[in-house]
């Protein structure tokens, strides 16, 4: 898998916000297929930064009720927190 097709896009939340105010960390949508190894090596080749550490989840399907069936509103999803070394920072998030 190339680098560019393991990062979907950023999630931007109050929480992410937090996250990269505090503990320098950055959270995005990955490819369902992805490792921490290769969700490493993308964040670094594409933002210039020295990655420390990466958490990886997958986030559960929501679901809603259309009458007496359930059906899939919103299918799942994995999500990488990367933790970045002192100093560095992606410009993606700045000033958001």
């Amino acid at each position: 898998m190339h680098i560019y097709e393991v990062i979907k896009r950023p999630v931007v939340t109050e929480k992410s916000i937090d996250l990269v105010d505090y503990d320098n960390q950055y959270i995005f949508e990955v490819d369902m297929r992805a490792n921490k190894i290769q969700v490493k090596d993308a964040v670094e080749e594409a933002f210039d930064v020295e990655v420390v550490k990466v958490n990886i989840a997958v986030m559960p399907a929501k679901t809603a009720m259309s009458g007496r069936r359930q059906r899939i509103r919103k299918s799942k999803w994995k999500k990488a927190i990367v933790t970045l070394a002192p100093g560095d920072s992606i410009q993606l998030f700045e000033g958001v």
